[in-house]
């Protein structure tokens, strides 16, 4: 879950596929090409035993975070640092390997909410005794007021499921102005009362979203709270030195006995940001010293990969979670020459999937995508009803951009993340066979979802993803391809800027089903009548490889959260080796 759009994964190496698998054990091992997957051995597993409660886990990042703030933050991993560790939600996932990752338990909520008026209307009663870091209390009043600031333009990029739902919602700017909504009421401290604009009976699973985490209102102070949202967690910011490192420490007054999932195992957290992503994983492979005791917060470079496959030990300290997540190159359908569907439809054919498949890691760490939303919302496989080969078709191309007016080809531009330059390259390769000359800009990933989200000033095509934020096609198709929430700054999802009213009628058609079942089925049925119209091409869904130090334990990645590591409970072999 989070934004359900991708911070920039690089993955691994497609010599993977070749190397060997002795060595791993806990095994739930999956297929790819040449037998078993040596990627997925740890699949659903938990890596390095039980942790023991004390010392330093550190973390190595090439980046700093998009948003810590709960009302903007909606990056995947972002959003499982901040909700594991800072902040708590009203509900949340079990911390758990595997499908069992994806139930709702009960967080700051003493249940999971219950509906009412059909289901237009939600309450949630607060568990007693939670409180901030300062030791004073988490009220009802305080989720309301970040809610509420939420909608601020001065906050954008958050997920928007409270503006797409609260009655009397729109139009509405923010508490700043001393405004407020009415349709979500603290009758006491300890409930919350959310009244919907429609039935949505689904409702208790947005409620896992940062969006839901309180803030007090007196320590509000507008974009600089991105620096240091105050804890309602079982860690505070002890320090914070943007794209340099993040400390954390314990919140003294957070209590396990009102939290059932995070285990706060480390003492501290330790972030260092700014490394190089080669770097990080020569230190990890290398494991030495306070290396030991230390995780990566990006996935494993391709070039890593024939350094941690063909070694029994470092292989055992591989996860390699899916992210349930499409990749996709989203045109922008409202600036020539993408209003024509036969453009579209052009670089659908044209692009090579295989090749990027390579240029991410191969078959061993991603599956070719088919459709726009992932296996998991299909039962398990996705279905393929365009039919186009893996590798393209470039001659179908050429035939469509004839048909077009556009024989010779165009060209175009597409911004990417840094870390997604080699996927890129294998793209802006398919497509010159065509005749579209792509030029690639790349940016920064902590810079990247603002310079993509400013639909004035960004390229034509952007290479992104989504991911759903619990098991509907509610929370992945309306999310990337409804025109009605498209802003003009801080635009998040549907970066093909597509506007289609008989996609958009179907979308409320479909919201409006109270059966789940058929809901689920005219969703799938909608993804295939939105690929025909092309706005979009889905590319591949990735795993998330990660290498651990070898003092680290109780270590999954959790799918909920992209495969990222489970924050909520990792830790440490032994706290007394640790740095700090």
């Amino acid at each position: 879950m989070n934004k359900r759009t991708l911070t920039a994964v690089a993955a691994v190496l497609a010599t993977a596929v070749t190397l060997g698998t002795a060595g791993c054990s806990g095994s739930t091992a999956g297929k790819g090409r040449g037998g078993k997957n040596p990627a997925t051995l740890n699949a659903g597993a938990v890596v390095g035993g039980t942790p023991q409660r004390g010392g330093t886990l550190t973390v190595l990042s090439n980046q700093d975070f998009t948003h810590l703030d709960p009302a903007r933050n909606w990056v995947m991993s972002d959003m499982d640092f901040g909700t594991r560790l800072l902040y708590r939600t009203l509900v949340t996932y079990r911390a758990a390997p595997g499908t069992a990752g994806g139930e709702l338990v009960p967080d700051l909520a003493a249940d999971l909410g219950t509906p009412s008026n059909g289901a237009r209307t939600w309450t949630f009663r607060l568990k007693k005794g939670i409180k901030y870091e300062d030791g004073t209390p988490v009220t009802a009043q305080d989720i309301k007021y970040n809610v509420e600031r939420s909608f601020s333009p001065d906050l954008p990029g958050g997920a928007d499921y409270a503006a797409r739902y609260l009655a009397g919602a729109k139009g509405y700017q923010g508490p700043a102005e001393g405004e407020h909504l009415d349709s979500v009421k603290t009758p006491d401290a300890h409930t919350i009362v959310f009244e919907l604009r429609k039935p949505f009976a689904e409702f208790r699973n947005v409620t896992v979203m940062p969006t839901f985490a309180p803030v007090p209102r007196k320590r509000d102070n507008g974009p600089r709270y991105d620096n240091r949202p105050f804890s309602s967690g079982p860690y505070k910011i002890q320090s914070y030195q943007r794209g340099k490192k993040l400390v954390l420490a314990r919140n003294p007054h957070w209590k396990a006995s009102t939290d059932a999932v995070r285990k706060a195992h480390p003492d501290k957290l330790v972030m260092v940001m700014g490394l190089k992503a080669n770097q990080i994983d020569d230190r990890l492979i290398a494991s030495q010293g306070a290396d030991a005791s230390a995780v990566s917060w990006g996935a494993v470079r391709p070039e890593s990969a024939a350094k941690v496959l063909p070694s029994a030990e470092v292989k055992k300290r591989l996860v390699a979670e899916s992210t349930n997540c499409t990749d996709m190159v989203q045109m922008h359908t409202g600036r020539g020459p993408f209003t024509d569907v036969k453009v579209r439809q052009a670089v659908q054919y044209a692009l090579d999937r295989e090749s990027v498949l390579t240029a991410s890691g191969g078959p061993a760490f991603n599956d070719p995508s088919t459709a726009y939303m992932p296996a998991s919302l299909f039962g398990g496989k996705q279905p393929d009803t365009l039919k186009i080969p893996v590798a393209g078709d470039v001659d179908k191309a050429k035939q469509f951009l004839k048909e077009a007016g556009k024989p010779g080809g165009f060209s175009t531009k597409m911004t990417v993340s840094t870390g997604d330059k080699g996927r890129a390259e294998a793209i802006q390769e398919s497509l010159g066979k065509a005749g579209i000359k792509v030029t690639i800009e790349t940016v920064d990933p902590s810079a990247f979802y603002a310079t993509i989200g400013d639909t004035e000033n960004r390229t034509d095509l952007v290479y992104t993803g989504w991911c759903p934020d619990y098991p509907s096609g509610s929370t992945f198709l309306p999310f990337v391809f409804d025109g009605r929430y498209i802003k003009e700054k801080g635009n998040t999802g549907n970066h093909s800027l597509f506007r289609d009213r008989p996609t958009m009628k179907r979308m409320d058609e479909i919201a409006a089903m109270t059966d789940a079942k058929k809901a689920g089925a005219a969703w799938r049925e909608l993804d295939g009548e939105i690929l025909a119209k092309a706005p979009a091409v889905p590319v591949l869904v990735r795993r998330w490889p990660l290498v651990l130090g070898s003092n680290v334990a109780g270590a999954y990645g959790q799918t909920s959260f992209g495969g990222q590591l489970d924050y909520a409970t990792v830790g440490l072999k032994d706290p007394s080796k640790s740095n700090g």
